[in-house]
């Protein structure tokens, strides 16, 4: 049976590297620390393949051993990040689309840490609020409450 869970795993993980590389991306905001970051997610899922008690949870179990490995590197790295340049605004000249979705990714990095997960599961990787519930091994009410406080944050703040 675990032949078989790991199996699976590889598959789950070969058919979704785009949205892990993506979702690993958008919490830490560089190329090659998301592809590390996604890399070492990728490692523990299969070193760890025989601790997966139900197959069918595999999406939400990679997606926390993710959520964990991006808020262990950011921890790790947080005084380079603080340090960094701020992105070029010439970038924003070229497409004003990018530069609304730009404001918006910075005003939801204002957010506390679980919020920002929470939508960033939610609204960028489409995940159920059961599935993010599980993957952020929360109580489901706790991740309801949270995103609707979050999204009234953005939206007092957008307004305002």
């Amino acid at each position: 049976m675990q032949q078989d869970y790991f199996e699976e795993i590889v598959e789950y993980i070969l058919a979704n590297q785009n949205k892990l590389y993506r979702l690993g991306y958008s919490s830490v905001r560089n190329e090659q620390d998301a592809m590390d970051v996604v890399q070492n997610t990728i490692c523990k899922a299969l070193e760890n393949a025989a601790g997966l008690r139900n197959i069918n949870a595999v999406k939400t179990w990679i997606y926390r051993i993710l959520m964990n490995e991006s808020m262990t590197f950011l921890r790790k790295n947080r005084k380079e990040l603080l340090l960094e340049e701020p992105l070029d605004e010439e970038m924003y000249v070229c497409d004003p689309e990018y530069a609304d979705q730009e404001d918006l990714y910075e005003r939801i990095q204002g957010l506390p840490t679980v919020v920002q997960n929470i939508i960033r599961l939610r609204f960028y990787e489409e995940l159920s609020l059961q599935e993010i519930a599980e993957a952020l091994e929360l109580n489901l009410n706790t991740v309801k409450a949270k995103l609707y406080r979050g999204l009234k944050a953005l939206r007092v703040e957008m307004e305002g």
